[in-house]
C-alpha cells in the first residue's frame, strides 16, 4: 500500500516540480533579457517534458529499461490521441503553418528513427536489438537541428508563443528551480520504484505499466495545459506544443536515457512504435481534411477513440 501511495505522491511531485522549474527558470531568463518567445519555446517546452526526462533517467540508471522505452512511446501516443483528442473535443484547435509543414513531419521522422535504430536484429541480423549510445548521440544531433529550427522561427510573427512569465525576485526564482529539481527527482524515483513493484504485484510486464500508467501520468502537464487552453479558446498553439513535446521526448529524453545505459529493445514493442508513427500520420492527414489546419471536434473524438482502442490492444497483448 505504501508503494502505491508513494507512486501517486510521486506523480504529484513530478507535476508540481515541473511547474516550479518552469516558473523559476522563466523568471531568471527574463532577468537576463532573454526573449519571451525563446523562453516559451525552450524553457517551457523543457519543463513540460521534465517528468518524462527524470523518470527515464532514473529508470535507465536502475536498469528498468522497459519502463524507459515504454514511457517515451506511451507518452507520445497519449499526447496525440489523448491530449489533442480531449482538447479538440472542448474546442476546435488551429495549427500553425510551420507545425503542419515542418514539426509534424519531424515528429514522424523521430518515430521512424526509433523503429530503425532499435531493430538491430531485424535490419542488421544482430543477435539482439539495442538502442545504443551511438543511437543516443544521433538523437542529440537531431535535437540540435530542432533547436536551431526553434530559434530560427522566433523571427516569424506567425509562430510567436505567448508565455506567462511570473514576476518574482531572482532569489525566489532560484528557490523555485531548486525545489522543482528536488521534487522532480524525488517524484521520479517514487514513480519508477512504484511502477516496478506494481508490475510485479499485478503480474504484468514493466513495459505495460510504462506505456499506460506512467506515460499518462508524465503527460498530465500537456493534458492540463491543452485542456485549459481549449476551454479558454486559446488553444491555437496546443498542437505545436504537443508535437514539440513528442520530438523532445525522442531526441532528448530517449537519447539521454540510452547514453546513460544502452536500452535493450523487445521486438514486441514494434507494435507501439507503429502506433506512434500512425498517430503522427493521422494528425498530419487531419490537417488537410475538413477545414484546413484545424482539428475539429469530430476529429478529436476519433483521436480519443484511437487511444481507447490502443489501450485495449496493449492490455490484451502485454497484460
Amino acid at each position: 500500500m505504501i508503494t502505491y501511495v508513494l507512486f501517486a505522491v510521486g506523480l504529484v511531485f513530478l507535476l508540481k516540480g515541473g511547474d516550479l522549474l518552469v516558473d523559476g527558470a522563466s523568471a531568471l531568463a527574463q532577468k537576463f533579457n532573454i526573449s519571451p518567445i525563446v523562453i516559451g519555446l525552450t524553457v517551457v517546452a523543457f519543463g513540460t517534458s521534465a517528468p518524462e526526462l527524470i523518470v527515464n533517467i532514473l529508470a535507465a540508471n536502475s536498469g528498468n529499461t522497459e519502463i524507459a522505452i515504454g514511457n517515451v512511446l506511451g507518452s507520445n501516443i497519449a499526447n496525440i490521441f489523448l491530449v489533442l483528442g480531449i482538447a479538440a473535443l472542448i474546442h476546435p484547435i488551429a495549427a500553425k503553418r510551420n507545425t503542419v509543414l515542418k514539426e509534424i513531419p519531424l515528429s514522424l521522422l523521430a518515430a521512424l528513427f526509433v523503429g530503425l535504430a532499435a531493430n538491430d536484429a531485424l535490419f542488421d541480423g544482430a543477435a539482439a536489438s539495442v538502442f545504443s549510445r551511438i543511437d543516443g548521440l544521433v538523437c542529440f544531433l537531431f535535437m540540435s537541428i530542432f533547436m536551431y529550427y526553434v530559434f530560427s522561427i522566433t523571427k516569424s510573427e506567425e509562430d510567436i508563443l505567448e508565455t506567462d512569465i511570473p514576476l518574482i525576485s531572482p532569489f525566489r526564482a532560484s528557490a523555485y528551480v531548486g525545489l522543482g529539481l528536488v521534487a522532480l527527482f524525488a517524484g521520479g524515483k517514487w514513480v519508477v520504484d512504484g511502477a516496478v513493484k506494481m508490475a510485479g504485484a499485478l503480474g504484468v510486464s514493466q513495459s505495460l505499466i510504462g506505456l499506460t500508467i506512467v506515460a499518462v501520468g508524465t503527460s498530465l502537464p500537456e493534458l492540463i495545459t491543452s485542456a485549459v487552453a481549449a476551454y479558454k479558446h486559446k488553444a491555437d498553439i496546443a498542437i505545436g506544443n504537443v508535437v514539440g513535446s513528442n520530438i523532445f521526448n525522442v531526441f532528448f529524453v530517449l537519447g539521454s536515457s540510452s547514453i546513460i545505459r544502452p536500452l535493450p529493445f523487445n521486438p514486441n514493442d514494434n507494435g507501439d512504435i507503429f502506433v506512434v508513427i500512425l498517430a503522427s500520420i493521422v494528425l498530419f492527414w487531419f490537417m488537410y481534411i475538413g477545414r484546413k489546419r484545424l482539428l475539429e471536434r469530430w476529429q478529436g473524438g476519433m483521436l480519443l477513440s484511437c487511444y481507447i482502442a490502443y489501450l485495449i490492444y496493449v492490455i490484451s497483448v502485454k497484460g
